[in-house]
């Protein structure tokens, strides 16, 4: 009988069992592998790009908080909170959280994109939250791990 006429029974279970996150087949590897880069690119982005400028007062991140009224306390709060987002995605029990909490922020760049820039760059944080919302899902486990570590500490 071919692998093809073989039929495949799914438990409740193994149908609940995230494929990134937990299997050994070489598709769930390699997915693995791709999640993790993913996250690794996403992190040197928020860091390097994003929060650097900020942190290092470049002109160009100078102008345009001076420009929405925001001025150096606003930018080095968002520089902060992008360094922040951009270590955590690369620390497992963070994973989840760093990527929803990036992804709020980039909802509230996409609206400071439209209401002060004219809409000029307003894409760009659309786009970064589809792969910071598969991180998110992806990694969703870790959040129970987070909350034990937090009760056990409270």
């Amino acid at each position: 009988m071919s692998e093809t006429t073989v039929p495949v029974t799914h438990t409740a279970a193994s149908a609940a069992a995230p494929v990134i996150a937990e299997s050994s087949t070489p598709r769930g590897r390699r997915a693995r592998i791709a999640l993790r880069t993913l996250q690794v690119v996403l992190a040197l982005f928020y860091v390097i790009a994003s929060a650097l400028p900020k942190l290092i007062a470049h002109p160009s991140a100078v102008e345009g908080f001076d420009r929405m009224g925001w001025g150096s306390a606003g930018m080095y709060t968002i520089g902060v909170l992008e360094l922040a987002g951009g270590i955590a995605l690369l620390i497992p029990v963070l994973q989840s959280v760093a990527a929803v909490a990036l992804s709020a922020l980039m909802v509230g760049a996409f609206v400071v994109q439209l209401t002060y820039f004219d809409g000029e760059n307003a894409a760009t944080p659309l786009i970064l939250i589809v792969p910071l919302a598969l991180i998110a899902w992806a990694r969703r486990r870790h959040n129970a791990d987070l909350l034990r570590l937090v009760r056990r500490r409270a």
